[in-house]
């Protein structure tokens, strides 16, 4: 099974006896063993692990240091046979200084040592009274076990087979100081950073550790890896939890829970690739030279044999637009709301507008687009009825939506007006030589564009303007009529996906409709999505469903999610989507909606390269004057050849 580029990663908090480094060798020893079979990859061990944290003057002693140089061969020996990278604390005297230090171990080696760079001597921290600073390190390599071996807060561990596979380590506070150390690793190229901890439990002190640590990730662009000692640590004066914590790009992947006593281990799967895609994109990451001068210490590629059986160890959402945290959905409904009507009272002060004109067909989209416009006139300080809202009637419109369209309209206060398009476009029939009775796209099309003409031509008679109804999924997809549907003045809801829509509708429901406003709105989001330019099947219900003829938008917005914003290949997407949908969908299903998705995202490209304005939303937009620019004519042969291998 491939793995896609994804990094095993964990952070453990061995079962610990403060001074006693044999038994937290054998320990440390256990936990690595224990990882193994889950085939980690990476595992960081809390600081200064092989001694304890809270040794205070023991540090001192000439017994213990011995012995934890003796533990940490014992510990690296029991690597021999494994190609995980393992990360383990100790002290180490060096010329007369102590230092607090993180010893990286591979396949039996001791690769490097980095030792902390800030040294804590405030409140309840006393570590100035044992240990120097990193900067105050007089050699760059030290003898252990009969090998060299590199020491300094410059080295940068860089897998010997993939170059772009890097990782740097800090220690604890590192993280806590205005600049840390891994922000120029990162910006060197580390795109995993490592943190083996010792942090006191204080009440709230667990949520500001999660912000550091989840905004560190996000900051750097990388994963984050954060190793707390547990509750074996002295408690003479403070309490540890064994807090660890494994963050993504400012997505908390995994975390522990606290003041447990026995030895546990916390596991995620960090993304690389996604994280190498987002640093590409995002310009600025690597602005000027980098991080600084690093010493590149080299690492085998420690990703286990192909045949390995192991899950994705991290959640992939069904529907990675929509937060699955009900408050927090709310605020992102709220908040996507606020960024549409600003968009539009900005054009509507700018041009003087009289009217925003909307047309309004009983489903999700020019729904949402009518409260939108309802909200932006409200808070100008306008009536609603400065919104005209025209329902078009046409061949495929049902009863149910007719009535949601012209209940939604009235209960909201907006202006009205009916408009039958049959007459029109049977005459347009007769005139281009189309048999009404051809139900194809010319059929479809025809009523698309015989709505937007009097649409248009409504705003150019009131001194208004068409506000779009079309949504970012029917943007990939093309899902729309050109130079029809597709055309607006203004368009608000081109930054938000099929998915997440109608939970922007009901937010609007619960929160701001009243009674009769909502019980239309509860009835909309209910209803089946098509666009009605179809007849009805005989018992009057929508004979045309979108989704039959294209596949679920669930499925198209998760492969334009990881498609625009991590830039996966087909072959990794269709994995992710089998994690993320199980059995809900076949593989084959699967398969067959990713060429439709393919097939129409590229060769539909030429009605996204002349879209009307519209605010940006979320963190993909398909605006060409925005976050996507691709030719027209741009091949799909490539993504196409990898799908029919699937």
């Amino acid at each position: 099974m491939l793995n896609f580029g994804f990094s095993r990663v964990a952070a453990a908090s061995p079962e610990l006896r403060v001074a006693d480094c044999a038994f937290n060798a054998n320990k440390i020893i256990e936990v690595i063993e224990q990882a193994d079979k889950q085939r980690v990859e990476y595992l960081v061990l809390p600081e200064l692990c092989i001694t304890g944290y809270t040794c205070a003057d023991l540090f001192m002693q000439r017994r213990l240091l011995d012995s934890a140089l003796e533990a940490l061969l014992a510990i690296a020996a029991k690597t021999a046979d494994l190609s995980m990278v393992v990360i383990a604390g100790l002290p180490i005297d060096i010329r007369g200084r102590l230092y607090n230090c993180a010893a990286v171990i591979q396949s039996g080696s001791i690769l490097g040592i980095v030792p902390k760079t800030c040294i804590p001597g405030y409140s309840e921290f006393y570590e100035p009274r044992w240990f120097a600073g990193a900067e105050e390190l007089e050699t760059t390599e030290l003898r252990i076990g009969g090998a060299a071996i590199p020491i300094g807060s410059d080295l940068m561990f860089v897998c010997g087979e993939n170059s772009n596979l890097a990782f740097g380590v800090e220690i604890c506070e590192d993280l806590w100081v205005p600049i840390p150390p891994s922000s120029r690793l990162a910006q060197a190229g580390a795109v995993l950073l490592f943190n083996p901890s010792a942090s006191n439990e204080l009440v709230g002190k667990a949520d500001y550790r999660r912000q550091l640590v989840s905004g560190q990730s996000a900051s750097c662009v990388a994963g984050y890896v954060y190793a707390g000692c547990n509750t074996g640590e002295s408690t003479t004066d403070v309490v540890f939890g064994g807090h660890s914590l494994i963050a993504e790009n400012g997505q908390m992947l995994a975390e522990s829970d606290r003041f447990t006593h026995e030895s546990r281990i916390t596991i995620a799967d960090i993304d690389i690739p996604r994280l190498h895609y987002s640093r590409m994109a995002m310009g600025t990451f690597r602005g000027g030279r980098g991080g600084g001068d690093y010493r590149e210490i080299s690492f085998a590629n420690p990703v286990p044999k192909s045949d390995y059986p192991r899950e994705l160890a991290r959640e992939v959402a069904a529907n990675p637009f929509v937060p699955g945290n009900p408050l927090k959905r709310n605020e992102r409904c709220q908040e996507i709301l606020s960024i549409q009507t600003s968009g539009l009272m900005k054009r509507i002060r700018h041009i003087g507008t009289k009217q925003a004109v909307i047309g309004i067909s009983g489903g999700l989209d020019s729904t949402l687009a009518l409260l939108v416009a309802v909200r932006a006139m409200e808070l100008l300080g306008r009536p609603a009825s400065d919104v005209l809202a025209v329902t078009m009637p046409g061949f495929g419109t049902t009863n149910r939506t007719y009535d949601n369209a012209v209940g939604l309209i009235k209960a909201l206060g907006a202006s009205m007006m009916v408009v039958d398009i049959k007459a029109a476009c049977l005459q347009h029939f007769a005139d281009i030589g189309h048999d009404k009775d051809v139900h194809d796209l010319t059929y479809e099309n025809v009523q698309a564009r015989e709505r937007t003409q009097i649409l248009m031509d409504l705003a150019n008679k009131n001194g208004g303007i068409v506000i779009g109804t079309g949504d970012l999924s029917e943007l990939a997809l093309g899902w729309c009529t050109y130079n029809g549907d597709h055309m607006s003045m203004y368009g608000v809801n081109s930054g938000i996906p099929k998915t997440l829509i109608k939970y922007v509708v009901q937010w609007y429901a619960d929160h701001e409709a009243d009674e009769t406003a909502s019980k239309f709105l509860y009835d909309i989001i209910d209803t089946g999505i098509s666009p009605e330019l179809l007849p009805p099947s005989p018992d009057g219900e929508i004979a045309q469903l979108t989704e039959d003829i294209l596949g679920p938008y669930d499925v198209h917005d998760f492969y334009l999610y990881y498609m625009l914003r991590t830039g996966a290949p087909p072959a990794k997407i269709l994995y992710l989507a089998q994690h993320a949908f199980g059995d809900r969908f076949t593989r084959e299903q699967l398969v067959q909606w990713m060429r439709v998705f393919y097939s129409r995202f590229f060769t539909q490209q030429f009605k996204r390269s002349c879209l009307p304005d519209g605010p940006k939303v979320g963190t993909v937009s398909l605006s060409p004057r925005g976050d996507w620019r691709m030719p027209s004519d741009a091949s799909a042969s490539l993504w196409l050849r990898e799908v029919e291998e699937l």
